[in-house]
This record gives C-alpha cells, sequence and structure tokens, in this order.
C-alpha cells in the first residue's frame, strides 16, 4: 500500500499504514465489515469541521486529532475489505464521499471559526466558497472516469496520457504538482496548518492568522479549480 505513489497519502505511507493494521485486525476479529468503518471515517471527518468551528487553541487540536482517526479509518476500511475479500463498488463509492464530506465540513468550520461566532458572515461565506472549490477539485478528477465510461473507453489512464499537449502547459503542470500548493485544503494538511494558525492567534491575541488561512484557502480553491479544469482538457485524460 505504501508504495501507491498516486493514491497514498504521504501520510499514510510516513506512519499510518504502521498503525493502521492494529486497528484493523482488531474490527475483523469483532467481525465488523469495511463499510460500517467507512461510516465511521465520514462521521470523524465531518465531526472534525463542527469542532473546528469553535474558537480557540483546543478545538484546533481536537480537530487535528479527529483528521487523524479519519485518516487511520480511511486506511483500515479498506484493509478489511481485501483481507475479508469484501471489496465492492459501494465501498470505493463511499469511500470517495467520505472524503468530500470531511474536506467540505473542515472549509466550512475553518470559515465560521474565522467568522468568530455562529452566524452568516463574509468569512461563512468564504470557508463555504473554499469548500465549493475543493469539491470542484475531486468533481474534476472523478469526471474524467465518468466520462471515459460512458464513451465506453477503460478505465485506466496512462502516464503519458496525463501530461497536457502543450509543453508550455506540461511544464506549468510539473511545477504545481512539485510546489504541491494543493494540499492546503486537503483534510490532513489543513487540520495541521489551523493548529499552526491558531497558535499564531494566541500569540497575536486575536484571529489574524485563521482569516488569513481562509484567505489562502479561498485563493488556492479557486486557481486550482481552474488549473486541474485546463489540466484535464489540455491532456489526453478524455480520448
Amino acid at each position: 500500500m505504501k508504495e501507491r505513489t498516486n493514491e497514498e497519502h504521504w501520510a499514510g505511507r510516513f506512519y499510518m499504514r504502521d498503525i493502521s493494521p492494529y486497528v484493523s485486525t482488531v474490527f475483523v476479529r469483532l467481525g465488523v465489515p469495511p463499510n460500517p468503518v467507512t461510516y465511521l471515517m465520514m462521521a470523524a471527518g465531518v465531526l472534525a469541521g463542527v469542532v473546528l468551528a469553535f474558537g480557540g487553541l483546543a478545538s484546533a487540536l481536537a480537530a487535528a486529532l479527529l483528521v487523524q482517526i479519519y485518516l487511520l479509518l480511511d486506511c483500515s476500511d479498506g484493509e478489511i475489505a481485501r483481507y475479508t475479500g469484501r471489496t465492492s463498488v459501494a465501498g470505493i463509492y463511499l469511500d470517495r464521499i467520505g472524503h468530500y464530506l470531511a474536506e467540505i465540513a473542515l472549509l466550512i468550520g475553518l470559515g465560521v471559526r474565522a467568522q468568530g461566532e455562529f452566524s452568516a458572515g463574509g468569512w461563512v461565506v468564504a470557508g463555504m466558497a473554499a469548500a465549493i472549490g475543493a469539491a470542484l477539485i475531486k468533481v474534476e478528477t472523478d469526471n474524467v472516469t465518468v466520462a471515459r465510461a460512458k464513451a465506453g473507453l477503460g478505465e485506466k489512464v496512462s502516464d503519458t496520457a496525463l501530461r497536457p499537449r502543450s509543453p508550455a502547459l506540461s511544464l506549468a503542470r510539473t511545477a504545481a504538482s512539485a510546489l504541491r500548493f494543493h494540499r492546503a485544503i486537503q483534510a490532513v494538511e489543513l487540520s495541521l496548518l489551523v493548529v499552526v494558525a491558531a497558535v499564531a492567534d494566541v500569540v497575536l491575541d486575536g484571529s489574524t492568522a485563521t482569516r488569513a488561512l481562509v484567505v489562502g484557502c479561498v485563493a488556492i480553491a479557486a486557481v486550482q479549480t481552474v488549473l486541474h479544469l485546463v489540466s484535464v482538457l489540455a491532456s489526453r485524460r478524455l480520448e
């Protein structure tokens, strides 16, 4: 699992895949199927967003811990499915939905946190805008498979097809991939950035760092949505 360069998260390779087999073993011995574990993963991700909406360093740390639990369960559900021979299309579908929910919940929670109160406001709207952008990026990725399936093409896309036809766009895509700035709006990375912002807010006695993070997330989501769409259309993924 650690060798999956495209699908395996860096945190999975670095430490979580060393922990998750022990948790998966407990679930297997208890006779828990993989899909209920996926539901628990979804709950942990959404709850992290809810907890994040509250101000203070403690809520940021609690949200980061919940995201680690979310990641752990995300590793375990697949391990259980493969070990017990219960892999399914429904399981893959639920896993994808879980990723959508976690990132959307975290970004909306971040917006509410930046607002400073549970009421409508510009920061809440900004968090929701970033959440829509994060969801659209995933939609753009997933719809490659949908479009190919509807056109009767195979699901697998070669590495060559991923690269844009234009040398300039190919170079830009390589540079963007190397910078990996898009990861700032993904669950694990975002939860860690929130903790850093929360510490900075304690030092600065305000919410400047959290609000700066919201602005950054909105910008990254907007830019990445456009860049990813251009990257897909300029490549051979849809051929």
